[in-house]
């Protein structure tokens, strides 16, 4: 069993940055993918960006290429969502989630067998 929590989310401005680190109990993280997903008001769960266990092989979403980077330090079983250039439609739920060793890093919630509870980001114009 592994339990995650993400922090770091708040009220920025468009244009700012904001840092999202998501911890680990129960379980190394060593040997999961992990990934972010959003959910904005209305909308369903999108996948943002997911990064493999070794942190060699990382997939973002098109709408976050450029601006926002995956990362992870396996020996503090942290993964982290670094945000720049923020717009107002990332205002969103985000969640950090981790999955079972697969051939291929998952890019689908159905993909993804622990979860988060999520941190909120709103992004002003």
């Amino acid at each position: 069993q592994v339990q995650l929590v993400e922090s770091g989310g708040g009220l920025v401005q468009a244009g700012g940055s904001l840092r999202l680190p998501c911890s680990a109990s129960g379980d190394t993280l060593s040997a999961y993918g992990m990934g972010w997903f959003r959910q904005a008001p209305g909308k369903v769960l999108e996948f943002v960006a997911v990064i493999s266990w070794p942190g060699s092989d990382v997939v973002y979403a098109d709408s976050v290429k450029g601006r926002f980077t995956i990362s992870r330090d396996n020996a503090r079983n942290t993964v982290a969502l670094q945000m720049t250039s923020l717009k107002p439609e990332d205002t969103a739920v985000y969640y950090c989630a981790a999955h079972l060793p697969r051939r291929t890093l998952a890019t689908t919630e159905y993909e993804y067998e622990y979860w988060g509870l999520g941190t909120q980001v709103t992004v002003s114009s």
